[in-house]
């Protein structure tokens, strides 16, 4: 009799490993950066359910070793809701999906973001690594290397599209949860960011202001309408008036200029029918 074996019954699940490394971040940024970008994409990506970004969050690589820690990463093709107490921790002998992109905001103190980690990420096969670094003066603040031949290439401009996402990357000045400095955005094809929550909130309110004055219009246009078609033709019918409400403004302003031609009801029966 033959015994089945399934060599992944013998590695630890994300329920057996410790979900943090313990160690404190260095800075807020550390945490709000890439906590940015994952709400931003959340909004962008709400109808896709095969992306998963974590934040301040342990990949585990290797069941013998401690999880490596990244600032933010971004696994595509994986199942963005695992269960209803979601994920503790990212085992990749679980999701059997690497990374997709890893980011590390640089603090104070180094953390080999530019040595020993960005060594690490290529040897395992991550394809975006970005280094983001707010204390830099003379060298660039954002640094994004695509992994090619084993080795990472550092990628010129900025914003960068990075075409196995379908998304860009870049800086701007914005204000978040109060906060106005340099943020890290997604970008569009065509080098526009993407809004925050705080500028689509924006949005939406100047768009809610501008239906609010297009009703208006709409509604004094048809009030003057229909007052200026009662003075020419009589008492309209129910019919007549019930079509008449359900003009655009563009056709109101049309009947606004026809009607002075209408002599009796059946011309604007008549205008309405060719509606």
């Amino acid at each position: 009799m033959l015994l089945k074996y399934d060599p992944l019954a013998n590695l630890p699940t994300a329920e057996d490993l410790p979900d943090s490394d313990d160690k404190p971040v260095d800075n807020e940024l550390q945490d709000l950066v890439p906590g940015l970008l994952k709400i931003i994409l959340a909004s962008l990506w709400r109808d896709r359910m095969d992306w998963f970004f974590g934040v301040d969050m342990g990949i585990y690589y290797d069941p013998n070793e401690p999880a490596i820690v990244p600032d933010g990463f971004l696994s595509i093709g994986v199942p963005r809701i695992k269960s209803e107490n979601l994920r503790l921790s990212y085992v990749l002998w679980i999701e059997q999906k690497l990374p997709t992109l890893v980011i590390e905001v640089v603090s104070h103190k180094r953390r080999g973001e530019y040595s020993k980690k960005k060594d690490f990420y290529a040897e395992m096969g991550v394809l975006y690594y970005v280094v983001y670094n707010p204390l830099r003066k003379r060298k660039p603040r954002l640094e994004v290397y695509r992994l090619e031949n084993g080795q990472y290439t550092l990628l010129p401009g900025e914003p960068v599209w990075l075409p196995d996402i379908g998304l860009g990357i870049g800086r701007k000045r914005v204000t978040h949860q109060g906060v106005n400095r340099e943020w890290l955005l997604w970008y569009d094809i065509n080098g526009q960011p993407y809004p925050t929550p705080e500028e689509q909130v924006e949005i939406s309110r100047q768009q809610g202001q501008q239906q609010g004055r297009q009703e208006g219009i709409q509604q004094g246009k048809l009030e003057l309408i229909l007052r200026l078609l009662r003075l020419k033709l009589g008492e309209i019918n129910m019919i007549q008036e019930a079509r008449i409400k359900q003009l655009t403004i563009s056709q109101l302003d049309e009947l606004g200029i026809q009607l002075f031609n209408f002599l009796e009801l059946s011309d604007l029966d008549q205008w309405l029918q060719k509606l």
